[in-house]
C-alpha cells in the first residue's frame, strides 16, 4: 500500500479503456482500434491519455484492449516500455483473454475494470482514475484528483464546458452551486444549464477518479446484477448519483495550456472530418495544441529514421513543403506540399502535388498525382496520374468522400482503382 504520505499522484494509477474500434472513423479503424490510430505525425491518439498520465506523476497504468489490438499493443510495446518494476512503476496491457469465463469478454467499461480486480490490487493503490484512449488533450490529473480528495468525492466527474445546443451529443451533468452532480443525462435533448452560466452545460469526457476501494466494492455489486450493462455511464455513475457524492471537475481548472489566454484544447477526433481537421489545424502559424511543449512533452514511440529530405529545384518540379509538418524519414522529391502533415517515411514522386491532405506512415505518392483535402492510410500506395479532391463524384466512384469533402484513400480502394484501370 503506498505511503499515506506521498503526493496523490504516487498513490494512484490510470487504467486505460482501449477496446474500441471507434466506427464513426469508417476504414481507418478497419485493422486497429481507434487510440491505436496515428494522430499529429509520429504519434498514436492512446499517447495523449499516457503522457498526461505520465506528466502527472503517475506510474503506473494498465491499458484494457478489445477490437483488432495488435498494432496498439504492439506501439506500447515499443514506445512505452520504459516503466521499472523495481522503481514501483508499471504499465501492464490487459486484452480481453477470458479470465473470468470461457464466453466472457469485455462486455461495458466497468466490466473491463472488474474482470481485472485482481492485478489492480496487485498495484496497492488508494485511487484509480479511470481515462478513455481516444480523445486529444493534455491535462494535469493530479489537480482533477486532490479535488477529488478534497470534495471528499465518491466519484469525480472530468467535464468539458459546452454551448447547451451542442450537448445533446454528450452526457451532461446537471450539477449544483458547489459541483455536486445531482443527475446524470445520456444526450438530452435540452441539456441543463450550469449555474451562474445558463447558456453552457458540463459534458462528460469519460473521464473519472474514485478511491479504489469504493469503486472496488461497487464493481463486484454491479458485476452481479443482471440487469446492468456494466458501463461506467450508463450505470456505474448514475448509481453514484442516487446514492452517494459525485462532483464535477470542470476540465478548464486542469487543462495543460501554452498560456492563460489559450483556449482550452480537446479533441474527439472520431470522425474522418474531425480527424482531419484536427490534424490539418496543427498546420497553422500557432495551432492550438502545442506539441513542442518541452514542460508538457508527448512521449510516443520514435522510429529510427534520417532526417526529412528535399531534392529537384526545377520550375514545376521542386521540393518543397509550405506551412506544413513533414516528419522524418520523408522524401519530398519534386513535389509542392502545401498546408499538409505528412507521417514518418512517406516518400513523394516528381510533378506530384499535395494540398490539405493527411498522409500516415510508408504512404508513396507516385508521378503526377494530385492529392486536395485527403487522408491516405498508411503504407498506400498512390498510383501515377491519380487526381483526388477536384472532382468530388469521380472520386466517390472509388472512395470514401465524407459530408464535409475529405477524401478517405486506403489499400483496398486503389486495389479497386487499379483493377478498373
Amino acid at each position: 500500500m503506498a505511503r499515506p504520505n506521498a503526493r496523490l499522484s504516487s498513490r494512484s494509477m490510470a487504467f486505460v479503456l482501449a477496446g474500441g474500434r471507434g466506427s464513426r472513423l469508417k476504414e481507418l479503424t478497419d485493422n486497429r482500434a481507434k487510440p491505436a490510430v496515428y494522430f499529429g505525425g509520429k504519434t498514436r491518439i492512446i499517447d495523449f491519455a499516457l503522457s498526461n498520465a505520465l506528466n502527472s506523476g503517475i506510474r503506473k497504468m494498465a491499458i484494457a484492449t478489445q477490437y483488432k489490438a495488435h498494432s496498439l499493443i504492439r506501439h506500447c510495446q515499443r514506445g512505452w516500455n520504459f516503466f521499472r518494476a523495481e522503481r514501483n512503476e508499471y504499465l501492464d496491457i490487459l486484452p480481453a483473454s477470458q479470465r473470468v469465463a470461457e464466453d466472457k469478454w469485455y462486455i461495458g467499461t466497468a466490466d473491463a475494470v472488474a474482470q481485472n480486480i485482481d492485478i489492480v490490487d496487485s498495484y496497492g493503490i488508494e485511487y484509480i482514475l479511470i481515462l478513455a484512449g481516444d480523445h486529444i488533450y493534455k491535462m494535469d490529473y493530479e489537480v482533477m484528483i486532490q479535488e477529488h480528495v478534497d470534495t471528499n468525492a465518491d466519484v469525480t466527474v472530468g467535464c468539458l464546458t459546452v454551448p447547451r445546443e451542442e450537448a445533446t451529443a454528450f452526457g451532461v451533468m446537471d450539477v449544483d452551486e458547489d459541483l455536486r452532480i445531482t443527475s446524470f443525462l445520456e444526450k438530452p435533448a435540452d441539456p441543463p444549464g450550469i449555474p451562474g452560466d445558463p447558456d453552457h452545460a458540463l459534458a462528460s469526457m469519460g473521464i473519472y477518479v474514485f478511491k479504489w476501494s469504493y469503486l472496488r466494492e461497487l464493481l463486484l455489486h454491479d458485476a452481479d446484477d443482471g440487469d446492468s450493462k456494466h458501463d461506467f455511464g450508463g450505470d456505474i455513475i448514475p448509481y453514484i448519483v442516487r446514492n452517494g457524492r459525485a462532483q464535477a471537475h470542470r476540465y478548464t481548472d486542469s487543462c495543460v495550456k501554452q498560456s492563460a489566454d489559450t483556449p482550452a484544447y480537446w479533441r474527439d477526433v472520431g470522425t474522418v472530418d474531425a480527424y482531419w481537421k484536427a490534424n490539418i489545424d496543427l498546420t497553422n502559424f500557432t495551432p492550438d495544441l502545442d506539441l513542442w511543449d518541452k514542460n508538457w512533452p508527448i512521449w510516443t514511440y520514435s522510429e529510427s529514421v534520417p532526417p526529412a529530405k528535399f531534392i529537384h529545384d526545377e520550375e514545376n518540379r521542386r521540393g518543397s513543403a509550405v506551412s506544413s509538418l513533414v516528419s522524418g524519414g520523408c522524401i519530398i522529391s519534386g513535389t509542392e506540399v502545401r498546408n499538409s502533415l505528412l507521417f514518418t517515411q512517406v516518400h513523394t514522386n516528381s510533378y506530384s502535388a499535395l494540398d490539405h491532405s493527411v498522409l500516415l506512415p510508408y504512404v508513396n505518392v507516385a508521378r503526377h498525382a494530385r492529392l486536395t483535402k485527403a487522408v491516405v492510410d498508411a503504407g498506400v500506395q498512390i498510383p501515377e496520374g491519380l487526381v483526388v479532391g477536384e472532382d468530388p463524384e469521380e472520386d466517390a466512384k472509388w472512395f470514401r468522400v465524407t459530408d464535409g469533402g475529405v477524401t478517405l484513400i486506403t489499400h483496398d480502394m486503389i486495389d479497386r482503382w487499379n483493377a478498373a484501370q
